[in-house]
């Protein structure tokens, strides 16, 4: 098994994408760029806002409504946002048994398969996503806690990360049938 992270700069590079997809593919890697930079920074106050809760509730006996949720909203933010990066990636993990017997070819198609059927599930998730949090904010959603932060903040997290995966996943797509078809 290998992950797409461990290939990364093992094979020649693809050629930049031009027109309409290059301009498109190239605003996914800006926004995948800050993306990444930003969940990174969720997760380390993520971190931090679990150890205090750790010290302020072990040694000063405080009561900890807030930090819970608000670490559970920064990593599901981050975990939601990044997807997409990693896919650029092709960093998620996938189980590679029969890649090996396969022809370069076949391997191709199956690739091709898998993203469509990854689009077509990632973009149903988007679009429900989409509507979880216009059902959150128009009815205005608030978790059960005694804090009770809204709910528009982590399904707008969830539908934007959602988004950004299917463009992602769209955009390898494009790029697969772009390179079959001989240029013009």
């Amino acid at each position: 098994m290998s992950h797409g992270l461990d290939l990364v700069g093992t094979d020649k590079p693809a050629a930049p994408e031009t027109g309409h997809a290059g301009f498109v593919d190239r605003i996914l890697h800006g926004v995948n760029y800050g993306v990444v930079l930003l969940s990174s920074v969720a997760l380390v106050v993520a971190s931090c806002v679990l150890t205090y809760s750790v010290v302020s509730r072990y040694f000063l006996h405080l009561s900890t409504d807030w930090q819970d949720e608000t670490s559970v909203f920064l990593i599901v933010g981050a975990v939601f946002m990044s997807a997409a990066a990693i896919q650029a990636q092709r960093g998620h993990v996938a189980i590679e048994a029969i890649v090996g017997f396969l022809s370069p070819a076949v391997n191709r198609i199956r690739v091709l398969l898998v993203d469509i059927a990854s689009l077509a599930f990632c973009a149903f998730f988007s679009w429900k996503s989409w509507t979880l949090l216009h059902e959150a904010v128009v009815d205005n959603h608030h978790s059960g806690s005694t804090w009770a932060p809204p709910l528009w903040v982590p399904y707008s997290l969830m539908a934007a990360g959602m988004t950004l995966l299917s463009a992602q996943i769209l955009m390898q797509i494009v790029a697969q049938f772009r390179r079959r078809t001989p240029a013009s």
